[in-house]
């Protein structure tokens, strides 16, 4: 089975370079993956920007009591140099013991901001509830604030978030089904029978046949060698053949918010006659002065006077023949001179019309 690996990774130099991507791009191996980690702690050393809150009190005082120092019944320690925090970080995959993660800290009540401070040992804990890390250091804050005396204030960025770059040490590995069975399966990150097929195909002209199947649209199955190192030979041979993968559906992708259109370059449009035009009202005041004689015992007022002007564009109209493509659409809404909302209005109006081969979709 060695000879075999070696041969592999020998041969994975000749794949086809042309229009194809590599599986490690379109795919991630099933169980291989990184986890969220999350604590509660405490952050010290403020310049007086920390909070007095009743859970920073009594997380204060628990963690007096861890070092020995027993607060008289009814005292109220005055932590202004103290905020409570939540402290978040994600695992790699095969992380070790002794390795260490970068933290994110984020104060969860009333703090000012957390420049300056020094977080206190955090353990963090995974979905399972295990501690998997342990989190202590400096933080660093990017942003800032300043206040003045008349109550004006000045803010940049958020200074009640920080990090700590390498804040963590792994205490405990998270066991990885990486080593388990017979198969190593890939999940694609687009899920598409096309594509599925596809890899699975490369992957057998590559290795022999029946050694790779499409489980589904998402999951290509691979057998694979039980030794762990001869596995690992085996991955990095087979997630640098490349393949090509299946072209996406007919999307249209419109960001109404932001005025963003994308066309897929498959939509097609069947026969269609478009017209579009604008209405313009525009109203204008004129206040005239009203003078009454010099004898008449009257006052003078200031009266306004509206001009109402609507203008309408006249609208172009366009056919679209059977089987258009994108740059048709585009060329044609060019013509017109369509604005984007102009352009959302008439997509919009084609989809329902049936005119449009492919999915509209509005974010």
């Amino acid at each position: 089975m060695k000879k075999f690996v070696l041969v592999l990774i020998a041969l994975v130099l000749t794949v086809a370079q042309a229009h194809a991507a590599r599986i490690k791009d379109v795919a991630q191996v099933a169980g291989v993956r990184s986890n969220q980690l999350v604590g509660y702690g405490l952050v010290t050393g403020l310049p007086g920007t920390g909070e007095s809150t009743p859970f920073t009190d009594q997380s204060f005082n628990a963690m007096l009591q861890n070092f020995g120092i027993q607060l008289p019944p009814g005292t109220k320690p005055k932590t202004r140099n103290v905020a409570a925090v939540m402290v978040t970080a994600e695992i790699p995959a095969f992380t070790k013991q002794g390795q260490t993660i970068d933290v994110t800290v984020s104060s969860i009540g009333s703090a000012k901001s957390l420049r300056g401070g020094t977080l206190m040992q955090t353990m963090l804990k995974g979905l399972d509830g295990q501690v998997y890390a342990v989190a202590q250091g400096n933080l660093v804050v990017s942003g800032f604030s300043a206040s003045g005396a008349d109550g004006s204030k000045v803010v940049g960025n958020n200074p009640a978030a920080g990090m700590i770059s390498s804040g963590a040490m792994v205490e405990r590995e998270i066991p990885s089904p990486f080593s388990r069975g017979d198969h190593i399966t890939f999940n694609l990150l687009q899920s598409d029978f096309t594509t599925a097929q596809r890899m699975a195909d490369a992957i057998n002209n590559f290795l022999g046949p029946n050694m790779a199947n499409a489980m589904d649209a998402t999951s290509i199955r691979v057998r694979a060698p039980r030794d762990i190192s001869q596995r690992v030979a085996f991955l990095s041979a087979v997630e640098n053949i490349e393949f090509n993968p299946a072209d996406g559906s007919a999307k249209i992708i419109v960001n109404s918010r932001t005025g963003t259109i994308v066309v897929g370059q498959h939509v097609r449009l069947k026969p269609a006659a478009v017209t579009h035009g604008g209405m313009t009202v525009a109203i204008k005041e004129n206040l005239n002065v009203s003078q009454p004689n010099a004898f008449a015992g009257g006052q003078t007022v200031v009266v306004p006077d509206s001009d109402i002007e609507v203008t309408e564009k006249q609208g172009s109209m366009f056919n679209f023949q059977p089987g258009l493509t994108l740059d048709d659409l585009v060329s044609a809404v060019n013509e017109v001179g369509a604005a984007p909302s102009d352009l959302m209005a008439i997509l919009q109006a084609l989809k329902q019309a049936g005119a449009i081969e492919g999915q509209l979709i509005i974010i």
